[in-house]
């Protein structure tokens, strides 16, 4: 079957009777679509959308075919050499699987990715931290690299105290200096999330949704009307949407 899907991708980039839009696309106009993809795929599965899943795990599929594609066509590599790639590190990574060793299976498989960074050339703690991860999972894996030398705090209580003096920061700021502070702050929320067990990126995908869900509510509750009441009538509706949540729940 992904012969089947290799061969239309081939097709498709055809310079001569291919379709004019993929074959003018090049590795970086494809990227924000490969993260796009992946993000629909963590949505379907947010939704328990399991028909939805199969479906953007396809999309997702296609965007490795594209680029495995576009770099066959530079002479770079193909769709074999990515799966063996993956096939070999996987193998690699999992001795305890396919292997002799037996035990310690974290330790070794951060030795191990640690190994494959200092191949790369990536000597520092915080080298191959992907600069295009969104934001908040970023900033989380950038302390827990910081972490392993030693560079955290002891427990939650300090991160939650950087939170406040980053927004005693703020509001000491001038204009100019807001967008820093803000960044800052939210670094501090990141470090306070983690050292709570908390996944930063998910808990902010989920009050997205909330807000989502409840602001909706209240379209709903109002109709047409909506957009011309005052912000306490606003503030009412909100807090009954609430409301209505916790009484279902």
């Amino acid at each position: 079957m992904i012969d089947r899907l290799t061969t239309i991708m081939a097709r498709l980039r055809d310079p001569e009777t291919g379709c004019d839009w993929d074959v003018a696309q090049d590795f970086s106009t494809i990227a924000p679509y490969t993260i796009e993809e992946a993000y629909e795929v963590a949505d379907a599965i947010a939704r328990n959308d399991m028909a939805d899943l199969k479906d953007e795990l396809g999309d997702l599929l296609l965007q490795v075919v594209f680029h495995s594609r576009m770099a066959e066509e530079a002479g770079l590599f193909a769709l074999p050499d990515v799966v063996a790639a993956i096939s070999d590190k996987m193998e690699r990574r999992h001795p305890h699987v396919f292997g002799d060793s037996a035990g310690g299976h974290a330790q070794h498989w951060e030795r191990l990715k640690a190994d494959e960074r200092a191949a790369k050339g990536d000597a520092g703690a915080l080298d191959g931290v992907a600069i295009g991860l969104p934001a908040l999972l970023r900033a989380e894996k950038l302390q827990k690299r910081a972490a392993r030398t030693g560079f955290d705090w002891p427990d939650a209580d300090g991160p939650r105290a950087k939170v406040i003096e980053e927004i005693a920061e703020i509001d000491a700021a001038s204009p100019a200096e807001h967008a820093e502070e803000i960044g800052d702050l939210l670094f501090a929320v990141v470090n306070w999330a983690r050292h709570l067990g908390v996944d930063a990126e998910a808990a902010l995908r989920s009050a997205n949704a909330k807000f989502e869900r409840r602001f909706k509510a209240m379209e709903a509750e109002a109709g047409d009307a909506f957009a011309g009441l005052d912000l306490d009538a606003k503030e009412a509706l909100w807090r009954g949407a609430k409301d209505s949540e916790r009484t279902l729940g």
